[in-house]
């Protein structure tokens, strides 16, 4: 009887700090930014095979620096579509991110052309402005043809139609800025810092960015191709510096969302309201002015939290654009301090901003307006 007693307390006692074990880890992952990395193609699929180089291996010897890359840094937790040379289908790969509840998702291809064209270029979904985004959007879902069940798979898509590019455009709407904000810090890089040819963020039809529910970007490192660049990317050289180029416009892109989104404990330094005026202060008649402290398509609610600490906060919406704005007053000396706390809380890109009757004019016509006596 004692037996039973002594390992039923033990069993309990094992199942108690187990759960609390898996509950201590799924907690720390949940605070981590998950990033789905995405290598094209793979498996009997093999990509482009410019210059007899695989896009498939390119892609994947790229996605696994990367991931390596991220996995060493605590704030992040990688997914990968793939890491092997296996064949997986566009919509498992979505739906893989969409499980992982993913924060974002990196897909990477290379390209091809009949002539020696060459850049990089990284795509977000979106209506194609032109047959050339048209034609690399059809080349990469024309995967879908490999697999066996596709026209279930697709709900009757048809990669070589426009029409059918168009509709899928739709789910990922919400997202769109915040997926250019990523292709624009990626080739900023490619271009800036490894002195690649750029040729720009795109918005184009693909179906496996129609497949998830988070920001996302398919990134066409160059083309295999083209004889020097090709024989780049299938370098060693070429593959660590474009992952290395990639896992630092990651980070850069969450580090900007921090700005805006992280939930800060206050420092110790409070903003308080500041009314006083001092000798020598320009205080304006009939102007309001602000600083402008972010801005975007997602309404964010004006909590002190959200905002790294920061009070006296206030937003309005112009089309389908949110600006956030601190502080308000009429006295110009005290909103250039204002600038200075805000550039303190992290907000660096912050500037002034002038309103008359809330309707918002240039700084300039501002500064023109008459003052009050000290």
């Amino acid at each position: 009887m004692k037996r039973s007693i002594v390992h039923s307390i033990f069993l309990v006692a094992f199942i108690f700090i187990e759960s609390t074990f898996r509950f201590s880890v799924s907690a720390q992952e949940k605070d981590k930014f998950v990033v789905v990395l995405d290598a094209g193609h793979g498996g009997h699929d093999p990509g482009n095979r410019g210059n007899g180089y695989k896009e498939k291996e390119i892609a994947l010897n790229v996605v696994l620096a990367v991931g390596s890359a991220l996995e060493k840094d605590g704030r992040f937790k990688v997914v990968y579509t793939r890491k092997t040379d296996e064949f997986i289908e566009l919509h498992e790969r979505g739906s893989i991110a969409n499980k992982a509840g993913a924060d974002l998702f990196v897909s990477v291809h290379c390209n091809s052309h009949r002539s020696q064209a060459s850049g990089t270029e990284t795509f977000v979904l979106g209506l194609h402005a032109n047959d050339d985004n048209f034609n690399v959007a059809k080349n990469e879902n024309s995967v879908i043809l490999l697999e066996d069940n596709y026209e279930a798979n697709y709900d009757g898509f048809d990669p070589n139609s426009p029409e059918s590019i168009i509709g899928l455009t739709l789910m990922q709407e919400e997202y769109l800025d915040q997926s250019l904000t990523l292709a624009s810090f990626v080739q900023n890089r490619f271009k800036k810092i490894l002195d690649r040819k750029s040729r720009g963020v795109k918005q184009a039809g693909f179906v496996v960015l129609h497949q998830t529910y988070m920001p996302s970007v398919l990134i066409e490192l160059g083309f295999l191709t083209n004889n020097t660049e090709g024989k780049y990317l299938n370098s060693k050289k070429g593959q660590e510096q474009m992952a290395k180029s990639i896992t630092t416009s990651i980070i850069d892109y969450k580090e900007s969302l921090d700005a805006i989104y992280k939930v800060n404990k206050p420092k110790a330094l409070e903003v308080t309201k500041v009314t006083a005026k001092m000798e020598g202060d320009k205080v304006y008649d009939n102007i309001t002015f602000k600083v402008q402290i972010a801005a975007g398509s997602g309404d964010i609610e004006l909590k002190s939290f959200n905002f790294n600490g920061l009070d006296q906060l206030s937003k309005n919406k112009t089309g389908e654009l949110y600006k956030y704005y601190f502080g308000s007053t009429s006295n110009y000396t005290l909103a250039q301090e204002l600038k200075d706390i805000a550039v303190g809380k992290g907000f660096d890109s912050s500037f002034v901003v002038a309103f008359r009757n809330n309707e918002s004019i240039p700084l300039t016509e501002a500064l023109k307006a008459s003052t009050s006596p000290n």
